[in-house]
């Protein structure tokens, strides 16, 4: 359960503005990202240059064409699919060196995009194919995101960038990662995840995984109501016992929509929904990713349940997934949202704000986010658009 809801609290005064004047502001809002994964973020360009060192074959030999191919795969509406691209990415990302320049150059891009709090989200298990250590991994990440922080800071831009170290479902190395996540924490990793294959290799099939993190107070996200419903969701929650659950968005299906006597719109919630909503438990909801892969049956963004959910007073935050595949940044998703679903900076505002307030960082940290980051660069926005 996260700190007070913040959806009562970040109204701006006198801004109901969307539409192009906000469109144009976009790029300069404070954003925090909490679902980003690592090796689903890399430049097309060093993705070219780190396989001619390895040798390992791509299916472009240019920047922009390889961007193009990235999207183009991820954009067979099977999560399936969509995880076959990580096959090149990971490839890549088999060094020391490799890893650092990775983590370092998306902390620059995160940080060029406005954003002042990320979590990299990343598997140390599938880095090993060239014989590094799990805890050289957790490591050369560390190293590059140090010096992504500090080559933005030289730059004039605030970024906090935690590790968040996660498993994959499928491979039952589970007990191992989480002791590994604890095991760094202090020394920049923030919580620990699972991911990967989410239909058949539910949270149950490891339980002992998440009493050994509760018995160690660790932060942790599941990857639950993606690509499986709602029972994934309970799973994630219930035994998981996960702080925040990564998309989420198939809660849905466990709240039923229609209308009432006056034609008003109205929603049932069920059980696990009431639960979800009345814990506000953070939703890690990625709008671009999800159309990609089929997380929900809405076809535009403007379909999309995020402003549902958000309407119903979940505790909703925007995010990006994984910045290649799906050819998207915190600018973009937002941008999306303005111009296909009506949003406005009172919108925007507040899954910033749940955000925060959601991060894997101690109270006094999260308020430090939001009063001096978050809330003063919305003010800052909200006037240039009186």
């Amino acid at each position: 359960m996260t700190d007070p809801a913040p959806t009562a609290g970040t109204r701006l005064a006198g801004t109901a503005t969307s539409g192009s004047a906000l469109v144009d502001l976009i790029p300069s809002l404070p954003k925090v990202v909490l679902h980003d994964h690592l090796d689903g973020g890399l430049r097309p360009q060093t993705v070219l240059e780190l396989a001619d060192a390895v040798g390992h074959p791509l299916p472009a030999q240019d920047a922009a064409a390889l961007a193009d191919w990235f999207q183009q795969a991820a954009d067979s509406g099977s999560l399936v699919r969509y995880l076959e691209t990580f096959d090149h990415t990971i490839a890549v990302m088999q060094t020391p060196e490799a890893l650092a320049r990775v983590a370092r150059e998306a902390v620059l891009d995160l940080a060029a995009d406005g954003v002042v709090y990320a979590e990299q989200r990343w598997a140390p298990e599938q880095h090993l194919q060239r014989g590094m250590s799990l805890p050289e991994t957790v490591e050369a990440v560390q190293a590059g995101i140090d010096a992504g922080i500090a080559e933005a800071a030289a730059r004039g831009q605030v970024i906090r960038v935690g590790q968040l170290v996660t498993a994959m479902r499928h491979a039952d190395r589970w007990r191992e990662i989480a002791e590994l996540a604890v095991a760094y924490r202090g020394a920049g990793v923030v919580g620990f995840d699972i991911a990967g294959a989410e239909d058949g290799f539910p949270p149950d099939r490891h339980a002992e995984v998440w009493r050994f993190l509760a018995d160690n107070d660790f932060p942790v996200t599941i990857h639950a109501g993606e690509a499986a419903g709602v029972p994934s969701i309970a799973q994630a929650v219930h035994l998981g016992q996960a702080d925040r659950i990564g998309h989420g968005v198939r809660i849905v299906e466990d709240i039923a929509f229609g209308t009432d006597s006056d034609g008003s719109p109205l929603a049932t919630l069920g059980s696990l929904a009431h639960w979800v909503r009345d814990h506000q438990i953070p939703l890690e909801v990625c709008p671009v990713s999800n159309l990609q892969t089929g997380a929900t049956a809405a076809r535009t963004i403007a379909e999309h349940p995020i402003t549902r959910l958000k309407e119903l007073d979940f505790a909703v935050t925007l995010n990006t997934d994984n910045r290649l595949m799906s050819r998207t940044s915190m600018t973009h998703e937002m941008t999306r949202l303005v111009t296909e679903a009506g949003w406005t900076i009172d919108d925007l505002a507040d899954v910033t704000v749940t955000a925060a307030w959601g991060a894997f960082v101690h109270h006094d940290e999260r308020r430090a986010i939001v009063d001096d980051l978050v809330l003063p660069g919305y003010q800052t926005i909200e006037g240039a658009l009186r």
